[in-house]
C-alpha cells in the first residue's frame, strides 16, 4: 500500500500532518489489504454511519421495561445533540479536507461531503460507549471495544486523518461526561 501525498490547505501545524502520515502508513502496512481486517473495518464504518450501531443497542435495551425505554429515548436524544454539535457545528468551522485515496477501495464506503475534522464516527462512538457503559457497567469494556473499532475504521477506510479521529474521540468523551447525568438514573446490569 502506498501512502497518499499530503496536499495541505487546512492550516494545521506540520507536526499534525506528520502524525497523520505516520499513522496512515503504519496502519496501511499492518491492516489495509487484509480481507478480514477490510471486512471488519468497512462494516464498522458503515454501522457507525448515523450512529446506527448505538441506536440499535439502545433500542434493544429499551425493550426490557418502560424505564429502559425512557432511558433509550434520552440516550438517542443525547446522540442527536452530539451529532448536531460535531456535524453541523464544528465541521462547518474547520473545513479540513479529507484524506486522498490513491488505491481503489476493496469494499464500498460512503464518503461524506463534510469536513474531515473532527471525526463524527469517533465522537459518537466514544460518547455512546461512555453513556451506555454508565447504564450497563458490566458491558462497559465491550462498548469501548466497539467504539474503538468504529473510530479506527475511519482511518482504515481513509475517510479521516488519525488526528481527526483522536480529536473526535476526545470531543465525544467530553460531551458524554457533560451530559451523562441525563441518563444516570437508569442503571441496569
Amino acid at each position: 500500500m502506498t501512502t497518499p501525498e499530503r496536499h495541505t490547505d487546512d492550516n494545521l501545524p506540520s507536526t499534525v500532518d506528520r502524525f497523520d502520515d505516520a499513522v496512515d502508513a503504519a496502519w496501511g502496512r499492518v491492516f489495509r489489504g487484509h480481507p478480514a481486517a477490510d471486512r471488519l473495518f468497512y462494516l464498522a464504518s458503515e454501522l457507525g454511519d448515523f450512529s446506527v450501531l448505538w441506536l440499535i443497542i439502545a433500542a434493544g435495551q429499551g425493550l426490557r421495561s418502560d424505564e429502559d425505554a425512557d432511558a433509550s429515548i434520552r440516550f438517542s436524544l443525547l446522540l442527536l445533540g452530539e451529532s448536531i454539535l460535531v456535524n453541523q457545528g464544528m465541521k462547518r468551522l474547520v473545513k479540513r479536507p479529507r484524506p486522498e485515496v490513491v488505491e481503489a477501495r476493496p469494499l464500498h464506503v460512503r464518503r461524506p461531503m463534510t469536513s474531515s475534522f473532527p471525526s463524527g464516527h469517533a465522537s459518537s462512538a466514544m460518547a455512546a460507549a461512555h453513556l451506555l457503559g454508565k447504564r450497563n457497567p458490566r458491558f462497559r469494556s465491550l462498548y469501548y471495544a466497539l467504539a474503538a473499532i468504529v473510530a479506527t475504521s475511519r482511518i482504515h477506510v481513509q475517510v479521516h486523518h488519525a488526528s481527526d479521529v483522536v480529536a473526535g474521540a476526545a470531543i465525544g468523551m467530553a460531551y458524554a461526561r457533560l451530559t451523562d447525568r441525563a441518563i444516570a438514573p437508569t442503571r441496569s446490569g
